[in-house]
């Protein structure tokens, strides 16, 4: 068996369409959602994320507003422009590039964002929200692989999910966005006692550790959907490359779908991004939540 390859690009591709007719909607009411990104400091990887950020935003009709601060850049201004976009109706969402430099307080920072322009789903009221199945911004990635889950499987409910790694970014509001789904959700991780044995009971298997390749053929039930979030940088036979915390080859003989990397999750993210900043366009306005593009 040879599992189907999910395209994120492609399906990140709709639901930018999507975003745009949504934002399409909005201009004719008189409202062009706004996303602002602030990055301190000029980390390349960061520096390419924001320009992509900044670029997507356009291409769907929105307003982006970039702010690029020097990396010595003291933590008090850069929470008073905070406040400023807090304030300013024309911004729907607000979001700060991480990693931080080292002089700032990454979490100071990102609760002092307005939790409703919280287009990150970072800050402690989002999580909080997400975790008592209330109405939340969403953290991007997570989001992103639940929409491909939901795109490729219909409904969730009753299956079995395992999600691998336990970060506040992508394991844990993964997890959550499961249990919403009415899936039965266990999260593993690295010490986790015979991690391929849990794995192989899931139907829903999200690989978001960080370790390249850790997750192997043996741990995937055949059948299964597998969602590999991990971007990681190797070298493997004197070239530079992208790999994810799967093996895919090996997974792509069991699984019955499988995101690939790149080109799977990846796209999902800047898509989301969008859509959410859309979302909380039409929260700000009074609007009906858009379809197909939330939790």
């Amino acid at each position: 068996m040879t599992a189907t390859i999910i395209d994120g690009k492609a399906f990140a591709a709709k639901v930018r369409g999507q975003v745009a007719g949504y934002v399409a909607g909005l201009k004719e009411r008189g409202v062009i959602p706004g996303l602002a990104v602030v990055l301190v400091g000029e980390d390349p990887a960061s520096q390419v994320y924001v320009r992509n950020k900044g670029k997507q935003t356009v291409e769907v009709g929105m307003n982006s507003y970039e702010h690029k601060l020097p990396v010595e850049t003291p933590e008090a201004d850069l929470l008073a422009l905070i406040g400023r976009l807090n304030a300013d109706p024309a911004v729907h969402g607000i979001l700060v590039q991480l990693p931080l430099p080292g002089h700032m307080n990454a979490d100071l920072v990102i609760n002092a964002i307005d939790p409703a322009k919280d287009v990150d789903g970072f800050h402690i009221s989002n999580v909080g929200l997400l975790g008592t199945g209330q109405k939340a911004m969403v953290p991007c990635t997570p989001l992103g692989c639940l929409m491909m889950a939901r795109d490729h499987l219909g409904s969730l409910s009753g299956l079995n999910a395992v999600v691998v790694g336990r970060s506040n970014i992508v394991g844990k509001p993964m997890a959550q966005l499961l249990l919403g789904e009415s899936c039965t959700v266990t999260i593993a991780h690295s010490r986790t006692k015979d991690l391929p044995e849990v794995c192989r009971r899931a139907d829903i298997l999200v690989a978001a550790v960080g370790r390249p390749e850790m997750v192997t053929g043996d741990f995937v039930k055949p059948g299964a959907t597998v969602i590999d979030v991990g971007i990681n940088r190797i070298e493997r036979d004197g070239k530079r490359m992208l790999v994810g915390d799967v093996h895919f080859e090996s997974a792509l003989a069991v699984a019955g779908a499988i995101t690939p990397v790149p080109g799977g999750v990846g796209p999902m993210t800047i898509a989301c991004l969008l859509a959410n900043t859309v979302t909380a366009c039409h929260r700000a306005t009074g609007l009906p939540e858009p379809e197909g593009l939330t939790a």
